[in-house]
């Protein structure tokens, strides 16, 4: 990395006596699904904070149009689907994720999905139902069985995060901060292997606060807003990836992000999603000309892995000059009883999917990169675990299945809780006041336009490390973040706007570089130079604050080769 942006420890200047003071047992970053069910556990052990960005309902969770994958296999059996295996899922998932997935983590959470789901639906989620009144699963690109859950077809996110919210208010030991943006991670000293102790935050109403826990969990979602194009809420900023950075965590596989194939497409309005679940309905993909082109490129036509897909439409768009493809629901029987909301919004812009076909183009979905850890969430910085988008656990490899997103959340969100508990029960004492002092001088430099650095930084991460790249572009992105580093890193701000951009600078900064290395085709990630994967390159490329070259691990193995990664 580039030292401009390893030279800053905290954002902004504070000395902690100065500001008040608020003590608990886990501090939770993040409310979506895998924050919450960390709470939702920790707190059978403890007190515990959880800390939204914005409203609860804000999350990257309560948008996901799509379902939740796993095998049910006691209790609550599905309505179809039967004879799929654990195994099986744990193979598509390797499949899919191109030869990165890290087995033996992908194992345990397919293997752990029937808990997960079950627990769930005791929780009160109202899964949707076959005539029998069985849960029905759904088939999702990828997927070689029905096994994806989803509630009123396209609202399963907003169902999940009502259900886990509403465990959340029912546990006496939690409080919620809403609206309460995270600035960075505490330490007592800049040196490698300093632990965490809690956080700095910022509230419109209480300003600064010191937030001190024995267990910090990370848990604060993905970077989709690095993009031009994107599915993601606006509050999905890479905040919790630039914060573990900064306090000095390994970051893993930065180059891979996720594209969603189908987005609807119509110039001046929002990117909206229109789900996987519509395609694995029966839904088309066509070209300009009206011609049905997924059956060419891949035996699973459009339910082929999302990298497959999003690639094979980027090139017809490119192939007849147009800004969009076709997708053709009209086959689909009851669309609007099926897919609800997505039904809604097509009508608010005139589109009937009955009869119309319905422009689509990919945009940036996930974040497939974050903080790495180990199967028990552990980050290599004591006191911080990280779970769900902002983490990067080895279980989506260079490109994630449908829908195995939530489930991850579920299935690691209670490990963090349970290492969280564990931390409780050995007596590690509840960190009191440290003195920590972060002197920053106000720059020399010129000021710059905030707004106009924000959206310049997302057409080049766009144009430039989107879903095809090649080394010329990346480098030219790389040169373009150095200098709006320089005259933005250096500037102390005292909104969340101005974190937000520092924070996107440094995350595509590392997602850049990253790409950069990785000079081979892999998963979400395409190099036009390098059309090909290599395996010298199968292996996590990590990165961490001050190094100044990358490490590679390898994957299934404890080895670790050292390569030119910075």
């Amino acid at each position: 990395m580039d030292q401009i942006f390893d030279q800053r420890r905290y954002l902004i200047p504070f000395r902690s006596g100065l500001l008040p003071q608020i003590f608990t047992d886990t501090l939770v970053m993040g409310a979506g699904v895998a924050g919450a069910s960390a709470a939702i556990e920790a707190a059978r052990h403890g007190e515990v904070i959880v800390l939204a960005k914005g409203p609860v309902a804000s999350s990257n969770t309560a948008w996901a149009q799509g379902g939740v994958a796993g095998v049910l296999r006691d209790g609550e059996r599905p309505a179809s689907g039967e004879g799929d295996t654990p195994d099986a899922h744990l193979a598509d998932t390797l499949t899919a994720g191109a030869g990165l997935c890290d087995r033996d983590i992908a194992s345990l959470i397919v293997d752990d999905a029937d808990r997960a789901l079950r627990h769930l639906i005791d929780l009160g989620m109202r899964f949707d139902r076959g005539e029998d009144g069985r849960p029905a699963p759904g088939l999702e690109g990828g997927h070689s069985a029905p096994r994806i859950y989803h509630h009123a077809g396209d609202s399963t996110g907003a169902e999940m995060q009502r259900c886990l919210g509403a465990a959340m208010a029912g546990a006496p030991a939690i409080r919620v901060f809403e609206n309460c943006f995270a600035i960075d991670l505490l330490t007592p000293s800049d040196e490698p292997g300093s632990p965490v102790l809690g956080a700095i935050t910022y509230h419109d109403r209480y300003g600064l606060q010191m937030l001190w826990a024995r267990t910090t969990i990370l848990a604060s979602g993905g970077a989709g807003t690095l993009y031009r194009e994107t599915t993601n809420p606006r509050v999905a900023t890479a905040d919790g990836i630039a914060m573990a950075y900064r306090a000095g965590a390994t970051l893993g596989d930065m180059a891979f992000v996720q594209f969603h194939p189908t987005t609807l497409y119509l110039p001046g309005a929002t990117r909206t999603l229109i789900s996987e679940a519509v395609r694995g309905e029966g839904a088309l993909l066509l070209d300009a000309g009206g011609r049905r082109f997924m059956s060419d490129v891949h035996p699973q036509a459009e339910l082929a892995p999302r990298d497959v897909v999003s690639q094979a439409i980027m090139r017809q768009i490119a192939k007849q000059g147009g800004r969009h493809v076709w997708l053709d629901c009209r086959a689909i029987e009851a669309f609007d009883s099926r897919f609800p909301a997505i039904g809604a919004m097509l009508r608010r812009f005139e589109l009937d999917p009955a009869s119309d076909l319905i422009p689509v183009h990919p945009a940036a979905h996930y974040m497939i990169g974050g903080v790495r850890t180990d199967a028990a969430t552990r980050t290599d910085v004591p006191g911080l675990l990280a779970v769900g988008e902002a983490a990067c656990s080895g279980l989506h490899g260079a490109n994630r299945l449908a829908s195995n997103s939530l489930l991850e959340g579920l299935v690691l969100g209670r490990v963090a809780g349970e290492q969280a508990g564990l931390a409780l029960a050995s007596g590690t004492p509840r960190p009191g006041p440290t003195s920590i002092v972060s002197d920053i001088r106000p720059s020399d430099h010129a000021e710059i336009d905030l707004p106009d650095v924000r959206s310049s930084l997302r057409s080049a991460m766009w144009r430039n490390v989107g879903l095809e790249r090649a080394g010329p572009r990346l480098r030219d992105a790389a040169d373009m973040f150095d200098f709006w580093a320089r005259y933005t890193l250096d500037k102390i701000f005292d909104d969340p706007e101005g974190w937000e951009v520092q924070n996107l600078l440094l995350a595509a900064a590392l997602v850049t570089r990253a790409a950069t290395w990785r000079e081979e085709s892999r998963g979400t990630h395409a190099r036009s130079d390098f059309p090909a994967p290599s395996d010298a390159f199968r292996v996590h490329d990590l990165w961490r604050r001050g190094r100044e070259q990358g490490e590679a691990k390898a994957v299934d193995s404890g080895d670790a080769a050292q390569l030119s990664a910075g």
